[in-house]
């Protein structure tokens, strides 16, 4: 049969769209098994964690001492002083102090306890081969989490008891306490995990098996510990600095800069979407398919909170009139990441819905905001060999990661809000762009794998990865 004979134009029913046949059964085996290193094996992985802490440490030296310049020994004779003095910014600045560990692990521990409490929307996840093609239920409260803790910490910096300008002014103390969370919490998972038996795809090699992971699904009761991190941690975080270095601001200057305004609306866009589709959340990558090693850890618990909102940290250091604009230019900027964002949101949920449509399992859930076209309406899409459906209509005509393309541009819009004032904000986007192509890369060869000759046929169909009629 033809590629285009493939498609079929129906709405989407509790068909057998993801119970797998007989041979999706043994590909399925077959990738729920280590085959190969990736990351450059155990030497890569090892690099990475050794590596991306440091790093850290230098970029927030680098804008919290050194005007957001890189920095670097000017010759052979200043390695060691050089090295001196980066250890001495670590050392007093950067200290794991008493206070930092109050308030992150009250922060840590305080989102755990309200994804408890608080109510939430039910939603079944996909099937999952290692568990025998069982479901697992995801209790989706992340939405009024958000809500209970930001009427927290408003009553919180209203009363004086937590002043929000204190994460800004700790954040070197955070970041630490932050790096130390994520590796414990990496090794410990791993340990847990081998000694209940629930570790899958493991290749034997200790370090490697960490940073991977060891388990797919951990749960402390009817809390998923790889959903709540992903969304209650990082996200929540990233918005609050933004929101310290704004009071910050209000403090010092007695008004808030269009910059530092743009950086609390897109990091509340984010969050916001992160509670407000986590329904969809389950139907992901991963969720479905990654485990919860230090690689997700640690960019939950530090990296992304610590990395992804430079732009405020270095406005919270300079002079509004460093990297001040023109109207034009703001509304473009403005503009731009709205315009990223409608279409990340509305590709997500495109994807995520079509996947709940077909296992049956859809309900139009209430939360705000929700955009024309999150929904696709009698989808077309190609029914595989392996008993999955690939969608082909939406966003998800013109490129096979549409919401990739979106999400990155959002990243760079986050150091764009500064202009050319200084480069370091824009680790994220660079950062960020070379995770979604290797990323793109494994999900590719995953995808070729379970879905045989349907890929190169979806493939013909959807030509393009990231940008139409681009790559």
């Amino acid at each position: 049969m033809g590629a285009q004979s493939e498609l079929r134009q129906r709405k989407s029913t509790p068909a057998n769209g993801f119970t797998p046949s007989e041979v999706g059964r043994k590909r399925d085996e077959r990738l729920d098994k280590h085959e190969h290193y990736e990351f450059g094996g155990p030497w890569g992985v090892v690099a990475m964690m050794i590596g991306f802490p440091i790093l850290m440490y230098y970029l927030w030296i680098c804008l919290w001492f050194h005007d957001g310049k890189l920095v670097y020994p000017t010759s052979l004779d200043d390695v060691q002083p050089f090295l001196e003095r980066m250890w001495d910014h670590v050392r007093t600045e950067a200290s794991p102090n008493a206070y930092a560990w109050k308030v992150y692990s009250g922060f840590f521990f305080f989102q755990l306890f309200i994804a408890f409490i608080m109510p939430g929307y039910q939603q079944e996840g996909l099937p999952v081969p290692s568990l025998g093609y069982k479901t697992l239920m995801y209790k989706c409260n992340a939405l009024s989490c958000l809500y209970v803790t930001m009427a927290t910490a408003a009553i919180l910096h209203i009363s004086g008891i937590f002043p929000l300008t204190s994460i800004i002014e700790n954040y070197g103390h955070l970041m630490t306490v932050a790096i130390i969370y994520s590796f414990a919490v990496s090794f410990g998972m791993y340990f847990i995990s081998v000694a209940k038996g629930r570790q899958i795809r493991m290749s034997g090699n200790f370090f490697y098996d960490v940073f991977m992971g060891a388990a797919l699904n951990p749960r402390i009761g009817s809390v998923d510990l790889k959903m709540w991190a992903e969304v209650r941690i990082p996200w929540n975080i990233t918005f609050f600095l933004a929101v310290s270095g704004a009071c910050m601001q209000y403090e010092k200057y007695g008004y808030v800069t269009p910059n530092m305004a743009f950086m609390c609306l897109a990091t509340w866009l984010y969050v916001n979407a992160c509670g407000k589709g986590e329904e969809c959340i389950p139907q992901t990558w991963d969720m479905f398919h990654e485990k919860w090693g230090f690689m997700v850890i640690f960019w939950n618990f530090a990296g992304v909170p610590f990395t992804y909102v430079y732009s405020v940290v270095y406005m919270a250091r300079h002079d509004p009139f460093e990297y001040k604009f023109s109207t034009p230019a703001y509304i473009a900027l403005y503009a731009t990441l709205l315009t990223a964002y409608y279409i990340f949101d509305t590709s997500m949920s495109q994807k995520s819905r079509f996947k709940m449509q077909t296992q049956g399992t859809f309900k139009w859930r209430k939360a705000f905001p929700q955009f024309p076209w999150g929904t696709i309406e009698n989808p077309t899409y190609i029914q595989t060999e392996h008993g999955n459906r690939l969608l082909t209509s939406g966003w998800w005509a013109y490129a096979r990661k549409p919401n990739y393309t979106a999400d990155w541009v959002q990243s760079l819009t986050w150091g764009l809000c500064i202009g050319s004032a200084s480069i370091i904000p824009y680790f994220y986007s660079v950062f960020f762009i070379n995770v979604l192509i290797h990323r793109c890369g494994r999900d590719f060869e995953r995808c070729a794998v379970k879905y045989g000759k349907d890929w190169d046929r979806y493939c013909e169909i959807v030509k393009y990865k990231f940008i139409p009629y681009v790559y």
